[in-house]
C-alpha cells in the first residue's frame, strides 16, 4: 500500500491510490482489449500446435521405420518448444497487471475465457419442427437474437457493470434454452468450445453445462477487472473494488458448488478454491487501504490497530501462496501470481512489525495515559510476551520498550529485504516500477529508523521479536451477486409456457378440430391458465366426433395463437361460435416413459444418436379411455357462463413424464492429448 510506503510522521500519513480510466469496449484499442485480442490469437496458435503434436504422436505409434521416427521426433521437439513458448506468452498476459493499475501495489485480475462462435440455426430449426411441430424458419429472428446475445456477452463484453449484466442475461437465457431444446433423450449436435484461461487448451462438448460454467467464470473474471480498474485513491473507488472482488469470489464459489466436475482445469475445484482465496485476500488488502486512506496517525493505539490489520493481510496472502504451490495448481498458475503473493506476504508482515516498533520506540507512558488500556492492547498483540516479560513492565521501562521495538524493526528490515529479493526472481515483477519503488521506500524507511536508535551496543544480543496476532475490524466475505439470477424474457416465448412446452414433454402434432354449437353447448369445459385444457368432454358432441379428447391442450382458435391465454381469454374467442362452427388446434400429451434412450456418445462424435420426429410416434389411448366406461354429460363452460354462471376449474393438472433411463454420458474429447484435456464430466 502506498499509504505505508512513506515515513510515519507525528501528524498524519497520506495515502495514494490509483486512477484508471481505460476504455471498456474490447473492440476499441484499449489496454485490456489488446490483451484479450492477444489471448484469442494465442489460443488459436496453441490449438494448432496441439493438433500437430497429436498427429506426430499418432504417427510415432503407427510407424516402425526408424528414419520416419527420427524425423517425427525432430518435428515433435519443435512443436513442444513452440507450445512452451506460447504457454509462456499466455502466462505473460495473465501477468500484465500494469494495464489495469500503475500507481499502487497491483491487484491481480482474471482474464476472460475465450470461445468460438456457435451456430444454433440448423439444430434449433430442426428441433422446433420435430418436437414442437412448428416451422423452424419462422423463428429465425429469435435464433439471430440468441446468437447476437452470445457473441456480445461471450466475445465482446464491456469491462463494467453493463458487461456483467449482459453476461448475466445470457446465463439466465441458457437455463431457458436447456429446458426448451435439450431433451434427455437426444443430443442437439451443437458443440461449445472454450479455452482454458491459464493454458489456452480448448475443451469442446455438446453439454450445455460447459457453456453455463464458462459464462459464470467470465462473470467472476469481469468483476476482478472492474475491481482492479477502480480508483483506489478515493473511498468510493476502494468500496467499488471491495464490492467487485467480493462478488467475484461469490460467483466463483457458486461455480464451484454448482458445477462440481468441470472439463477445463481453470474451473476445477482446486483451482477455484485458490482463486476464491486470492479474491478474498485482495478484498482484505483493499479494506486495509480503506483504513489507511485518511492517513495513519502516529499514535500508540492507532499503530497497534494498523499493525494487526497489516498482519491480517499478510496472513491471508500467505494462505493464498500456500494454495498456489500445491500440485497440480503449481503447474498452471502463473509464476507472477505466486511470487506476487509471496511479496505481499512479506511486505504486509513487515509493515506490521514496523508499526509495532514505531509504537514502542516513539511513545512512552505519560501520567495522563491510560496504563490499563495500553497494557490490554499490548497483551493482545502476542501469543506469548517477549522473554516472559509482563506487558506493564515493557510499557513502563524505557529500555525494555527500546529493546523489543528494535527487535520488531529488525524483523521489518529482514522481511522487506526478502520481499525485494523475491521480486527480483520474477521478470514480470521486476517490470513494475511502482511496486519496486514502494518496497524500496519501505526498506529505506526502516533502515533510517533503525539508525536513529542504534546508538548503543545492543545488536550483539538482539532478541527475536514474536509474531503479531492478526486482527481485523472487517473480515473479507464472499457476496453472491443477485445479477447472476436475473429474470429475463424468454427469447423463444412464442413456443408457449415453458411449464408445458419444454424439451422433456412430448405431444402429438397439432390437430385441427371443428367446433359447432349444439343447443348453446360446445360439449366441454376448460381448465387451467395457460395453455387451457379440455375437460368434461361430452363423447357425443360434434368436437369429440371430430377427434377432440379430454386432456387436450388448446393451442389455437382460428388463426389466433392461444398458448399463452387463460380460460377467460379463450372464452372471448369462442363466445361468437355459431352453428357453422370454428376450427381449433389442439395437442395431446404423450407418454415419455416408452421412448428409448440414445446410445452413449463421446464429446466429439462422428455419428450422433438417431432421433425421431415427435409427430411420427404412435399413441394409444385405449387404456385411458376404455370403451365400456360410462360418461355422464356435464355442462360445457359456455353453459356455465350463460345458464348456471358456474366458475371454471382454476387449477391446471398436468400429466407427469417419467424418465427411467440414465442421462447420456459425455466422454472426453479425443482430439487433444489427455495430459492437456483431462475432461472430467458434468
Amino acid at each position: 500500500c502506498a499509504a505505508v510506503s512513506h515515513l510515519i510522521k507525528p501528524e498524519i500519513i497520506k495515502v495514494k491510490g490509483v486512477g484508471s480510466d481505460f476504455g471498456c469496449n474490447p473492440l476499441a484499442q484499449t489496454g485490456r482489449s489488446k490483451l484479450q485480442n492477444q489471448r484469442a490469437s494465442l489460443n488459436q496458435q496453441i490449438i494448432k500446435q496441439m493438433r500437430m503434436r497429436a498427429g506426430a504422436e499418432n504417427l510415432l505409434k503407427a510407424t516402425s521405420n526408424n528414419k520416419v521416427r527420427d524425423m517425427v521426433l525432430l518435428e515433435l521437439s519443435y512443436v513442444n518448444a513452440n507450445l512452451q513458448r506460447l504457454m509462456e506468452q499466455l502466462e505473460g498476459l495473465n501477468s500484465s497487471v500494469e494495464v489495469y493499475q500503475n500507481v499502487h501495489i497491483p491487484l491481480i485480475p482474471l482474464g476472460l475465457k475465450e470461445t468460438k462462435d456457435v451456430d444454433f440455426t440448423g439444430p434449433f430449426k430442426d428441433f422446433i419442427l420435430e418436437h414442437y411441430s412448428e416451422d423452424g424458419a419462422s423463428y429465425q429472428d429469435e435464433i439471430d437474437d440468441l446468437m447476437d446475445l452470445r457473441k456480445q456477452a461471450c466475445r465482446t463484453p464491456s469491462r463494467n457493470d453493463a458487461g456483467v449484466e449482459l453476461l448475466s442475461n445470457y446465463f439466465s437465457q441458457l437455463s431457458l434454452l436447456e429446458s426448451r431444446f435439450y431433451s434427455p433423450n437426444r443430443q442437439m449436435g451443437i458443440f461449445f468450445t472454450w479455452y482454458d484461461s491459464f493454458t489456452g487448451v480448448p475443451v469442446c462438448q455438446q453439454n450445455m453445462s460447459l457453456e453455463k460454467a464458462s459464462v459464470l467464470f467470465n462473470i467472476g473474471a469481469l468483476y476482478t477487472q472492474i475491481g482492479t480498474r477502480s480508483d483506489r485513491q478515493t473511498r468510493t473507488g476502494l468500496e467499488e473494488a471491495i464490492t467487485a472482488f467480493q462478488r467475484s469470489s461469490g460467483v466463483l464459489h457458486h461455480l464451484k458448488e454448482t458445477f462440481t466436475h468441470t472439463p477445463s482445469y481453470d474451473m476445477s475445484p482446486a483451482m477455484l478454491s485458490m482463486l476464491i482465496k486470492m479474491m478474498l485476500a485482495q478484498v482484505q488488502e483493499c479494506l486495509f487501504e480503506k483504513l489507511a486512506l485518511p492517513g495513519i496517525r502516529n499514535e500508540f493505539f492507532n499503530l497497534i490497530r494498523m499493525a494487526q490489520e497489516a498482519a491480517k493481510v499478510g496472513e491471508v496472502y500467505d494462505q493464498v501462496h500456500q494454495s498456489m504451490i500445491q500440485m497440480p495448481i503449481k503447474d498452471n498458475v502463473p509464476f507472477f501470481w505466486s511470487t506476487m503473493a509471496q511479496v505481499k506476504t512479506q511486505h504486509y508482515r513487515s509493515l506490521a512489525h514496523y508499526f509495532i516498533s514505531t509504537a514502542l520506540l516513539d511513545h512512552q507512558i505519560n501520567p495522563s495515559d491510560d496504563e490499563d488500556k495500553q497494557e490490554k492492547a499490548l497483551s493482545q498483540l502476542y501469543d506469548a510476551m517477549p522473554d516472559g516479560r509482563s506487558p506493564l513492565d515493557i510499557l513502563r521501562q524505557k529500555d525494555e520498550r527500546r529493546h523489543i521495538g528494535k527487535a520488531h524493526l529488525k524483523r521489518a528490515i529482514i522481511g522487506q529485504e526478502e520481499a525485494l529479493r523475491i521480486q527480483g526472481l520474477c521478470r514480470h515483477l521486476r517490470k513494475l516500477d511502482m511496486l519496486n519503488n514502494i518496497l524500496q521506500a519501505s526498506h529505506k524507511r526502516s533502515l533510517s529508523k533503525f539508525e536513529q536508535y542504534d546508538n548503543e551496543d545492543e545488536f550483539t544480543d538482539y532478541m527475536d521479536a514474536p509474531d503479531i496476532i492478526s486482527k481485523t475490524e472487517q473480515k473479507a466475505e464472499m457476496e453472491v451477486p443477485a445479477s447472476i439470477k436475473v429474470k429475463v424474457k424468454d427469447i423463444f416465448h412464442r413456443l408457449g409456457p415453458l411449464s408445458v412446452f419444454s424439451a422433456k414433454q412430448r405431444w402429438t402434432a397439432p390437430r385441427t378440430v371443428r367446433l359447432k354449437l349444439e343447443d348453446r353447448d360446445l360439449g366441454f369445459t376448460l381448465k387451467g391458465d395457460a395453455p387451457v385444457q379440455i375437460q368434461s368432454l361430452d363423447p357425443l358432441c360434434y368436437a369429440a366426433e371430430d377427434g377432440l379428447k379430454e386432456g387436450d391442450y388448446l393451442v389455437a382458435v382460428g388463426d389466433t395463437d392461444c398458448k399463452w391465454m387463460g380460460v377467460s381469454d379463450v372464452m372471448k374467442l369462442l363466445k361468437d361460435v355459431d352453428e357453422e362452427g370454428i376450427d381449433i388446434k389442439v395437442v395431446s400429451m404423450m407418454d415419455s416413459s416408452s421412448q428409448p434412450m440414445p446410445a452413449k456418445s463421446a464429446t466429439y462424435s462422428g455419428g450422433l444418436p438417431k432421433t425421431y420426429s415427435m409427430i411420427c410416434l404412435a399413441f394409444d389411448d385405449d387404456d385411458k379411455n376404455p370403451k365400456g366406461r360410462k360418461v355422464t354429460k356435464k355442462m360445457s363452460f359456455l353453459s356455465w357462463g350463460v345458464k348456471n354462471k358456474h366458475k371454471s376449474a382454476s387449477t391446471l393438472s398436468l400429466p407427469t413424464a417419467d424418465y427411467s433411463g440414465a442421462l447420456p454420458i459425455h466422454k472426453p474429447c479425443p482430439t487433444f492429448p489427455s495430459s492437456y484435456n483431462d475432461s472430467a464430466l458434468y
